[in-house]
């Protein structure tokens, strides 16, 4: 069947146009077309500029504007994940916060001693043989072969030496003879100080159970820290021994360790603590603790109208070689946190009163994207073994607590204890005190991970504390005030009490103004977009209708012009294998098309003159000239075959 006319011409101009816009047939041919059609004037410029030198400073300009574009962006958008710090202080009725009071003396020495006893006779021994002390004649002369039947094999394992001149030959202070030591040395005093003899560097050294050719020697330039970490190491393989209800009963109850208490101005007693104990602090007492749901607050600044307790510290009864040094610790927090007392507790001396006046902070930081902390913990891959609310010490002393039980299969014991794990002692774990020294030196050498995974807690609260101290009681009111505080408590002490066995406590808010510092974001969303649409405007005379624009011609009608080059490639090849294969020609039609229809023109609406005059002419024919008119056209044929009479002429008649 014969093509229409208005048909053949469409077809004809879809064959032979030259293809323009989206649908161009090269990148070269899409990159002019945007240039030309762009509301972007720089652009522009670079095509229909005359002269090479007006064009390359065209394409410098435009390009020096996409940089800077480009930069002022990068500027934006950093400011944009900034936060800005507000402060605000009011003044209002304040909560109290909890207070946790420790004596520095975890446990009383004296009902300790069936524990201690051998710990403590090595521990003599050591001393006599390093610095000469003696008890008494009947401890001195005693034979080594006495002491090594009355201690145990763990001693003789891990003994204190005595290093010569940094040489490999170390002494046993326990049975004074002489062996060879190997191993990796880790000082473990902040600070080395010369003390111009080598031989007074002791130590010990702690081998690996299953491979003792694997050791690490611990020095230590003072004796002093070197005998109390020794002491220390063989204290928790005991005290993870004991049940914790036998250690709670070896501390001190609150009625041994608060003799008064005011609170508000009114009286306070041992109802108002919670007891908590904690494995290297013993019995400690919470002041306000809100264990019951209820929490106490003031709504009066001063000394007066805070916390005030004496406490009774019993220094006879302390530990000589756990503890050197007298008095209490505390510590203030919320009561939903840990009170960590071994990091961040305040020590307070006998014989003294210690006034701390708080002021109460609340910050609040911004979480992801502006700053790398978490709200609850919940996104932070550790288990939270404090049943406190999260903090960074938390998460810092739960992770090397599960690396602990992970690596050495047991728990260290002044943390708490992970679902299905015991604490360490060299009976069950002979290995785990190389295991703990080892996997702590990864720790503070930030080698287990624990301080990339842990992050700061976007809120939290905080007590900022100043402290003074006075001497106390005073001498004029020393005599009367023993007397009736050893009347009050004659009946538990039976003895006289003495000042340096007490210590006066006040905590109190210095005043009620909360302060609280939060981080709020420096731009919004709104603003971000309108300083882009700034510079945008102001460097291409760009809108967002311009960014779509580019977005489209550079990104997706540009790679559809990459990938149907590669179709036809891919296409053509496919064509020719198959040629190959069965041995004809490739035909006419599977050859690319060097005219390519235009897809512009899919409607079956006939052209209109101006795409006419584009049709290009053949290259062979001359050019079309008008075509002499058939003069058998004009010639007039009637439609009737006889005239009619009434059109007859008249003069015919």
């Amino acid at each position: 069947s014969a093509m229409a006319p208005g048909k053949k011409i469409t077809a004809r101009i879809k064959r032979t146009l030259p293809v323009k816009g989206p649908q161009a047939p090269t990148l070269r041919e899409l990159m002019r077309w945007y240039c030309l059609n762009t509301n972007t004037h720089g652009c522009r410029r670079i095509v229909v500029s005359r002269g090479r030198l007006r064009r390359v400073i065209w394409i410098l300009l435009t390009l020096s504007a996409v940089g800077l574009i480009l930069w002022q962006c990068a500027l934006l958008l950093k400011n944009y994940y900034s936060a800005s710090v507000s402060v605000t202080v009011q003044f209002q009725k304040l909560p109290f916060p909890a207070v946790t009071i420790c004596n520095i003396n975890p446990y009383k020495y004296s009902a300790m001693k069936d524990y201690l006893s051998e710990l403590d006779k090595e521990t003599k021994k050591a001393l006599e043989t390093f610095y000469g002390f003696s008890e008494g004649k009947s401890k001195v002369r005693r034979s080594v072969d006495e002491w090594n039947s009355t201690g145990s094999d763990f001693f003789k394992q891990i003994p204190l030496l005595k290093f010569e001149d940094f040489s490999n030959t170390a002494t046993d202070l326990r049975s004074g003879q002489k062996r060879k030591i190997e191993g990796d040395v880790f000082h473990k005093d902040s600070s080395i100080v010369n003390s111009g003899d080598s031989n007074d560097i002791i130590g010990f050294q702690l081998c690996d159970a299953n491979n003792s050719s694997e050791c690490a020697l611990y020095t230590f330039s003072s004796g002093v820290n070197a005998i109390q970490e020794w002491y220390k190491l063989h204290y928790m393989n005991i005290m993870a021994q004991i049940p914790l209800e036998t250690k709670e009963k070896l501390s001190y109850s609150a009625d041994d360790l608060l003799l008064t208490c005011f609170f508000d101005g009114l009286s306070c007693d041992k109802r108002h603590f919670t007891r908590f104990h904690h494995p290297l602090h013993g019995n400690c007492y919470i002041f306000n603790s809100g264990e019951n749901g209820t929490i106490l607050s003031t709504s009066t600044a001063g000394s007066e109208y805070g916390l005030q307790v004496v406490l009774y510290i019993d220094e006879a009864d302390y530990n000589p070689f756990l503890v050197t040094s007298t008095g209490a610790k505390i510590i203030v927090h919320d009561q939903n946190e840990y009170p960590f007392i071994e990091d961040i507790g305040t020590e307070i001396e006998t014989a003294a009163a210690t006034s701390i006046g708080m002021h109460f902070t609340r910050s609040r930081k911004l979480s992801k994207p502006y700053s790398d902390c978490t709200e609850t913990g919940a996104d932070i891959p550790v288990e939270n073994l404090y049943n406190k609310s999260y903090s960074l010490q938390i998460c810092l002393h739960s992770c090397f607590q599960k690396a602990m039980v992970d690596s050495c299969g047991c728990a260290q014991y002044a943390q708490p204890l992970p679902a299905g794990a015991e604490y360490c002692n060299y009976k069950k774990n002979p290995n785990w005190m190389y295991c703990y020294y080892k996997l702590h030196e990864k720790f503070v050498k930030e080698q287990l991970g624990c301080q990339q995974i842990c992050k700061d807690a976007c809120s939290f609260k905080e007590w900022e504390l100043t402290t003074s101290i006075a001497q106390w009681p005073s001498t004029a009111s020393e005599d009367w005030m023993l007397r009736v505080l050893s009347w009050d408590k004659g009946q538990k002490l039976n003895k006289k009490l003495n000042k340096t066995d007490l210590a006066n406590l006040m905590v109190f808010y210095k005043d009620l103004n909360e302060r609280s510092i939060s981080e709020n974001p420096t731009n919004t969303i709104v603003t971000l977009l309108s300083n882009f649409g700034g510079q945008l405007g102001l460097w291409m005379s760009c809108s967002v209708v311009c960014v779509i624009e580019i977005v489209e011609v550079f990104f997706i009608d540009s790679l559809s012009i990459v990938m149907r080059h590669q179709w036809q490639k891919a296409k053509k090849w496919w064509n020719n294998r198959k040629g190959d294969r069965s041995g004809k020609p490739p035909q006419a039609e599977d050859l690319e098309r060097q005219g390519h229809d235009n897809p512009v023109c899919i409607d079956e609406d006939l052209p209109t003159f101006n795409t006419a005059l584009r049709l290009p002419l053949p290259q062979d024919s001359p050019l079309p000239r008008t075509p002499p008119p058939n003069y058998s056209t004009l010639r007039l044929k009637t439609a009737f075959t006889e005239q009619l009479p009434d059109t007859l002429d008249v003069g015919q008649h």
